[in-house]
């Protein structure tokens, strides 16, 4: 099960839904038409903030923890050299400390330390913007390497040993972008990490001033939906093909722009169905057009919705 395939069967109906909302919402029958918009928005728009714990018998078993554990231990002795390698890089080529440490919510909301190696300017009397992009950080020399082909997230196998993280699950979220709770160990890998492993050089061409906000109401639903559908029919041999992926990074960006295009729509969506209805302004909302399916949202796009 790849992730690609998780996240067609997922957002291809939703996109339906959603084209069928947006061609509703534009009639011009007034108020009978606004009624079955706002109906069909409620159904096809459930809130992102709700929790699913519906987890296949793989994710939510014992045996999940011992692959765990012991593809850890068979990997630590090759990843040494690794380690010690990008440990000295990161301490040769900038001031601070070589790990990176931050505060993270697990399973069922507890929270616990992250590892990773720093890959920004050690700085004590200013905050990380809290959404990174690819151009709003004082990266280190070799921070974007490190970042490109994620080795600064080698440190989380301690983690993974530690009993606060899995090889595969959700990415461990900070406290304030947390949308819900998890009901299993978060991941070093997983479907959502595959398909926005290049999210930062999307998110590089929001708008600064709606970068958070298109973060909540667009990424993070999306991050959700992609992992509660992974974790619900997850397999050990899912599982293990998703971790043969991250480490030969089979990435596909076109799946993530797809999907983000589509959650936008889904916002702009709900604030239509929550706004009265007026046959006026309802006329200007025309059927998406059919060049701009598959294609990431511009900016301007997005600023008008957010």
């Amino acid at each position: 099960m790849s992730a690609n395939s998780i996240i067609t069967a997922t957002f291809e109906g939703k996109a339906k839904d959603q084209r069928a909302y947006r061609h509703v919402s534009s009639g011009a029958d007034g108020v009978e038409e606004s009624e079955t918009a706002r109906s069909l928005a409620s159904t096809t728009h459930p809130s992102p903030y709700l929790v699913v714990t519906r987890l296949s018998p793989w994710s939510r078993s014992q045996a999940k923890r011992i692959f765990d554990c012991v593809w850890v231990l068979l990997a630590l002795p090759l990843l040494v050299p690794a380690l010690l390698a990008v440990g000295l890089a990161v301490r040769l080529t900038s001031f601070g400390p070589v790990l990176f440490l931050q505060k993270r919510t697990g399973l069922h909301g507890r929270s616990f330390t992250i590892f990773k190696f720093r890959t920004m300017a050690h700085v004590t009397n200013k905050a990380h913007h809290a959404v990174t992009t690819a151009g709003n950080q004082s990266f280190t020399s070799v921070g974007p390497f490190l970042r490109r082909w994620k080795l600064d997230e080698l440190p989380q196998l301690f983690n993974v040993l530690a009993g606060d993280m899995s090889l595969v699950g959700p990415r461990p979220k900070m406290p304030e972008h947390m949308i819900s709770h998890l009901p299993c160990r978060p991941g070093i890998t997983g479907a959502a990490t595959i398909a926005f492993a290049r999210e930062e050089e999307v998110l590089d061409r929001i708008p600064k001033h709606h970068l958070e906000s298109y973060y909540h109401k667009v990424v993070l639903p999306a991050k959700r939906r992609i992992d509660a559908e992974y974790m619900a029919r997850a397999t050990f041999f899912s599982d293990l093909k998703l971790v043969v992926e991250s480490v030969l990074r089979r990435w596909d960006s076109s799946v993530m722009e797809q999907m983000l295009e589509t959650e936008a729509f889904g916002v702009e969506d709900r604030i239509l169905s929550s706004k009265p209805f007026i046959p006026s302004a309802a006329s200007t909302h025309g059927p998406i057009p059919s060049s701009s399916v598959g294609r990431p949202a511009s900016a301007e796009q997005t600023t008008a919705f957010l």
